[in-house]
């Protein structure tokens, strides 16, 4: 599957078999479902009366999944899905659709009957028809902003639950008392892993007080010596982007950086690879003196791109990032608790790391961000899932004592 997934997408294969890993431990959270899904019940609510609460499933439901994660995203969905009893629809991206269909014979293999798991490909009319079908009850989506806003929009239209996870622009703090060499590691990391594919990529360094010629400095020197090469090779610390289409999109939003007056460190335009001169590669780009009135700022560029943002203040770090439209993932490095705190409190996103680069939950919580970065009112896995994916039901019991009682034309009371 991890070889499949390089050969398809391009990621790095360490790259590739981590991400499988978050998506099995899904599947190792579902195994635990009859736990999570016991109900609720209360005795003697009223004379003789009892009430529980249960979580019965939807019936049928579906997933629409990025490129950039062919496995890992729809197994933080249809395994919490099928646990909590329904039948789950994949329409995987066409970018890169061999892993969903070896996911399916994987699960009808290990014996799941046929009809439970189901793989539809496609584009944009296999999309319409998830969202137009009445018997679909629910959808689950990932992808860029404007689409998650169309699934949104036209799922409640069709009267379907909907989870849709948009962009993001997601920035990392770095304090002047920071590890500098480890919010450097951490950036290096999060910003050009899988080639900034990611929607919890780093893309913003928002450099505090006087520690931005230094981190610059840094930054530029690791993302000059970057190895960029195919996915099997196990010395690429990144591969090439998806397609050609994406590469001049990545491409010529460095164009437009430079454009807009930002300060282009390092270029990763026109990189040639030696027998793989047709490959959609790009070097790692760092932008300096990148302001929040730039394209380059405000838009998802979903690609290795990073941009440093100079600021004076925690206090005006913190507002750059409340104002930004997205709010999925955000990190900050820093020595002093009391600045990670009122960070972890007060900022507006919905994915938190204090000293971590990429605060991606585990599969016991959930995934999924605030503002513009998730419509619908549900994150993914985790307890958000189960909720998502079963619908509640209460029932109020008395049984009588065998005498027929009399007619009642007022509000129950419990009395």
């Amino acid at each position: 599957m991890t070889k499949l997934i390089v050969s398809e997408h391009g990621k790095v294969y360490e790259d590739a078999r981590g991400s499988l890993t978050r998506g099995l431990e899904v599947v190792e959270f579902a195994c635990g479902i009859p736990h999570l899904l016991k109900g609720e019940f209360s005795e003697n609510v009223g004379t003789n009366v009892d009430s529980w609460s249960i979580r019965q499933p939807l019936g049928v439901v579906a997933g629409i999944t990025p490129f950039n994660f062919p496995a890992m995203v729809p197994m933080w969905m249809f395994p919490i899905a099928i646990a909590c009893g329904n039948t789950f629809i994949l329409k995987p991206s066409e970018k890169d659709p061999s892993c969903a269909i070896r996911l399916a014979e994987l699960l009808s293999d290990a014996g799941l009957p046929d009809g439970v798991f189901n793989v539809i490909n496609g584009d944009k009319e296999a999309v319409d028809a998830i969202l137009e079908n009445k018997d679909i009850k629910a959808v689950s989506f990932v992808g860029s902003t404007p689409i998650a806003k169309y699934i949104y929009e036209n799922s409640a239209k069709n009267e379907k639950r909907v989870q849709a996870l948009g962009g993001a622009k997601n920035h990392l703090v770095v304090m002047p008392d920071c590890d500098l060499d480890g919010a450097v590691n951490g950036l290096m990391g999060a910003a050009y892993g899988s080639a900034g594919e990611r929607c919890m990529a780093q893309s913003v360094a928002v450099a505090v007080g006087d520690i931005g010629d230094e981190l610059v400095s840094r930054l530029s020197k690791k993302a000059e010596a970057l190895k960029v090469g195919p996915g099997m090779d196990k010395t690429s610390e990144m591969g090439p982007l998806v397609t050609k289409q994406h590469l001049e999109k990545v491409t010529s939003y460095v164009d437009l950086g430079v454009k807009e007056g930002a300060k282009l460190v390092v270029d990763g335009r026109g990189l040639k690879l030696q027998g793989y001169e047709n490959g959609f590669y790009i070097g790692g780009c760092l932008f300096d003196y990148v302001n929040k009135d730039m394209r380059i700022y405000k838009e998802e560029i979903f690609g290795p791109v990073l941009s440093v943002v100079r600021v004076k203040t925690f206090e005006e770090a913190a507002k750059l990032i409340n104002d930004h439209e997205y709010g999925n993932g955000v990190s900050i490095y820093t020595r002093d608790g009391d600045a990670g705190r009122t960070f972890a409190s007060k900022i507006q996103v919905g994915m938190v790391g204090i000293n971590v680069p990429i605060p991606v939950p585990m599969a016991f919580h959930s995934f999924g961000g605030w503002k513009r970065s998730l419509f619908g009112d549900s994150g993914m896995h985790g307890m958000e899932g189960i909720k998502f994916y079963t619908k509640l039901k209460t029932v109020t019991s008395r049984w009588p004592s065998g005498v027929r009682s009399n007619a009642e034309f007022v509000m129950p009371t419990m009395k």
